[in-house]
């Protein structure tokens, strides 16, 4: 039995031009464009979240950023017996700005 065959009742409502335009908006929000499981999702459960995770995109970059410049200074060290302090002022720019971007990504999730 398909899911669909549960669904016996048909719903049939009329919206103006205003409200068809706001859905229209809240489904592309939602990353959406099948109005009938929209509409069912938001009567039935209320709401839809969409997360934008363009912020974790790039905070995974700069994470792997700073592992290859680690990865790099561990191995000039060991090459060399050498740590140099601009080695060392890299690190802990590339550190605060993970901090930063942690701190932003976690503010976002604290408004939602």
């Amino acid at each position: 039995m398909r899911k669909s065959e549960g669904r016996t009742i048909g719903l049939f409502f009329k919206v103006s031009p205003e409200e068809m335009e706001l859905i229209e908006k809240k489904m592309a929000q939602a990353g959406t464009q099948n109005k009938r499981a929209y509409l069912r999702k938001m009567a039935v459960d209320g709401y839809i979240v969409h997360l934008d995770m363009e912020s974790v995109k790039e905070l995974c970059k700069l994470l792997r950023s700073i592992s290859a410049n680690t990865n790099q200074i561990a191995r000039r060290c060991n090459e060399t017996r050498n740590l140099y302090a601009e080695d060392v002022e890299d690190l802990k720019k590339g550190y605060a700005a993970a901090q930063a971007g942690l701190l932003g990504l976690l503010r976002k999730f604290a408004s939602l």
